[in-house]
């Protein structure tokens, strides 16, 4: 990053009550490299959908995947409102969440849905995290886009029956939780690691790079308790 970027960064990074301003030119990559999440989740869940063994499992995916389409438009919407197209957004971060998607590609419909409980989950406690250090009207698109919704508990109905009636297949999925975990951290890292801007917007949330250390404690945390939940704990 050069000095003059790093000048308008530090001008535009805090608002007058303390928060990260709205204008930080992070903000913008925070909200494109969520709409790729949003768009990957939407087009993830339509094509794992199939993998259902019943049709109440294949609407309740598709009912998960519409909402994911929702958040897209909200986040679309966010962008334009900051004179950014979308498509241009989302272009830096397409090569590094398309490569965690091929890396954690479930092979069976109960993976699947520990996927989207528990991956996706790891991914949002680490945006959730920084939105509390944002401006209001930041954050509050940021934790709209990333809320837990009813269908969660399809997902923890469908585990935990399954796990409770076999014991390999509780093991089996309790080391895909684990790499869940080891993939999505890598996965955050690297998305940092392609814009200045996001980096920035991070380190400002976090404090320093021992509030980056604490936030992925804290997702760990998270992580322990979402696998307790679906009994693979």
């Amino acid at each position: 990053m050069g000095a003059n970027s790093s000048t308008a960064l530090g001008a535009a990074s805090e608002s007058s009550d303390g928060h990260i301003s709205a204008q930080h030119p992070g903000v913008t990559d925070l909200f494109a490299v969520l709409a790729y999440g949003e768009i990957s989740a939407f087009y993830r869940l339509a094509e794992e959908a199939k993998l259902s063994p019943t049709l109440r499992g294949r609407v309740a995916v598709a009912k998960m995947a519409g909402n994911e389409m929702e958040h897209f438009r909200t986040l679309e919407q966010a962008l334009a409102d900051r004179g950014v197209d979308v498509f241009d957004g989302m272009a830096p971060f397409v090569r590094a969440l398309d490569a965690y998607h091929a890396s954690t590609d479930p092979s069976t419909w109960l993976e699947s849905m520990v996927k989207f409980y528990v991956g996706d989950g790891i991914a949002a406690d680490f945006y959730t995290e920084i939105a509390g250090a944002l401006a209001p009207e930041v954050a509050d698109v940021v934790r709209d886009v990333l809320a837990e919704t009813s269908h969660s508990e399809f997902v923890i109905e469908e585990v935990r029956t399954a796990v409770a009636q076999n014991r390999s297949e509780r093991d089996r999925l309790a080391l895909w939780g684990r790499r869940l975990l080891g993939e999505a951290i890598t996965q955050a890292q690297y998305v940092m690691a392609q814009r200045d801007e996001l980096t920035e917007l991070v380190l400002g949330a976090t404090g320093d790079l021992n509030g980056i250390a604490t936030l992925f404690e804290h997702m760990q945390n998270s992580h322990a308790e979402r696998m307790r939940v679906l009994g693979l704990a």
